[in-house]
């Protein structure tokens, strides 16, 4: 693997998107399959949220090391919304409309703010 893949700046990104894919579908992939009792939906969400606890805390830990808690945060937003995106396109063939795409401009532009001046 190369090196700058585990390095503390891009480690902490590739951790929290890689989070960010299991916990989008342990929140929102239970939608596709209305039908399945909430027990067991509830229960396979758990087991999927596991999965993204161990990628988000790695990615915290590493990532502490050269980003403070609140640009973790954001960056972990700002990923969580791409990833929204795609999921919801892709996997529950939603439509977004100009409205969202401008709502999440406005966030991601909110979470910039939190890396100026580094």
């Amino acid at each position: 693997m190369p090196s700058f893949l585990t390095s503390p700046q891009i480690a902490p990104i590739l951790l929290l998107i890689g989070s960010n894919i299991f916990m989008t579908f342990a929140w929102y992939g239970h939608l596709k399959f209305k039908s399945t009792p909430l027990l067991i939906a509830i229960v396979a969400a758990w087991g999927i949220a596991f999965i993204e606890y161990c990628l988000a805390v790695p990615a915290n830990r590493i990532g502490h090391a050269v980003y403070s808690t609140a640009e973790l945060k954001t960056m972990q937003e700002v990923i969580t919304l791409v990833v929204f995106i795609a999921f919801s396109a892709l996997f529950l063939r939603e439509e977004l409309s100009w409205n969202h795409f401008v709502g999440f401009a406005l966030i991601a532009g909110g979470a910039a703010v939190v890396f100026l001046g580094k």
